[in-house]
């Protein structure tokens, strides 16, 4: 009786996972605003001047320091998180052009 339950629990999970990707919608990445809006006021400071600055350098330097010190600790799955958070504020300037947000 229980098995008959789970087959069709996990047969009704499969069907409406299916459903859900044959779903398609329009999808947007996000572009730089436009020059003299309040938004690319915003993104210049935030983006520009404060994550692929001497800020965002400064924190990625900082997260690999602090990496190294866990790993020496044998901490080594929070370590292989800072080392991903890192890299990413490192090469913030690819990150910000190849992978934007995605809007619906």
């Amino acid at each position: 009786m229980n098995t008959d339950m789970q087959t069709k629990k996990t047969t009704l999970i499969t069907a409406l996972s299916l459903a859900c990707l044959m779903v398609a919608t329009n999808t947007l990445a996000m572009t730089t605003p436009a020059t003299g809006s309040f938004a690319y006021d915003l993104y210049d400071i935030g983006v520009n001047q404060m994550l692929l600055g001497p800020i965002g350098f400064v924190g990625g330097c900082a997260v690999m320091v602090l990496a190294a010190i866990l790993a020496i600790r044998q901490m080594l799955l929070p370590a292989a998180g800072a080392i991903l958070g890192g890299a990413f504020l490192l090469k913030a300037d690819a990150v910000v052009q190849s992978v934007g947000a995605v809007i619906y």
